[in-house]
């Protein structure tokens, strides 16, 4: 197998969105955990329902959307200055520790990221970041008004990088979109980064479920498809030994 290039997901993949909780935190002492949990899920959530009812609204719009009930939700007051304070973390989302060293390593292919992402909360994040360095390309689904994991999102690989499928490595981090990925053709690696036997030991020494462990539960481990990826690894550190061993 000979890869091209090695596609990314942005939210959860090459950039942590548990980040969001410590400007939460500060501005809903106490709800921080919450509000970044039920925040993400009900993002997630607004994309599927959007692109299933047909009625696509941009990510940047989602985001304020699923902030706006998750608040509500909770009976949480705010004003137009907290709610942008808010928002704006998502163009400052924390780079995963490994992710720049990584991409730096395999700069020999092509490096996109893929994402739900709107082109200017893309376009913010990875200058933000520093990984305008070393991307090739920075791919929105926005172009064809649907999210992810709808096969129409990962057709834009090869028609922006002309690289067929069996050429592509994609990696996420997101059950959904490995399994969509993979469901399309693409060669998929999953980043895998809460086992289940850590889920399983963190239930047994709680007895009410925290947010982000329920989060984890339902967002980190691989969904029942009928589908698998190609990889397993634990974080993107291990992705140059994975991009070697792909030459033909």
């Amino acid at each position: 197998m000979n890869i091209k290039a090695v596609v990314f997901d942005a939210y959860g993949t090459l950039y942590d969105v548990q980040s969001v909780a410590d400007i939460t935190e500060d501005a809903f002492p106490g709800y921080g955990e919450i509000i970044t949990q039920v925040w993400r899920i009900k993002q997630l959530e607004y994309t599927w329902l959007r692109s299933l009812m047909r009625r696509y609204e941009d990510f940047s719009e989602v985001t304020r959307d699923s902030l706006a009930y998750t608040l509500a939700s909770l009976g949480l007051k705010y004003g137009d200055d907290t709610f942008a304070r808010i928002i704006d973390k998502y163009l400052h989302l924390d780079l995963y520790p490994d992710a720049l060293a990584a991409l730096s390593a395999i700069k020999d292919r092509k490096l996109a990221i893929l994402s739900n992402g709107s082109p200017d909360m893309l376009e913010g994040l990875v200058c933000n970041s520093g990984l305008d360095r070393v991307l090739d390309a920075v791919i929105s689904v926005d172009a064809r008004k649907t999210f992810k994991p709808s096969p129409e999102a990962y057709m834009l690989i090869e028609e922006l990088l002309h690289v067929p499928p069996a050429e592509v490595l994609f990696i996420s981090s997101n059950p959904w979109d490995v399994c969509g990925a993979k469901a399309f053709g693409l060669n998929v690696a999953w980043i895998e980064r809460v086992t289940p036997e850590a889920m399983a030991l963190a239930c047994l020494e709680s007895e009410t479920l925290p947010p982000l462990t329920m989060f984890k539960i339902l967002r980190t481990q691989m969904d029942e498809l009928g589908v698998a990826p190609d990889h397993r690894i634990h974080g993107l550190a291990e992705l140059p030994a994975l991009v070697s061993a792909q030459r033909s």
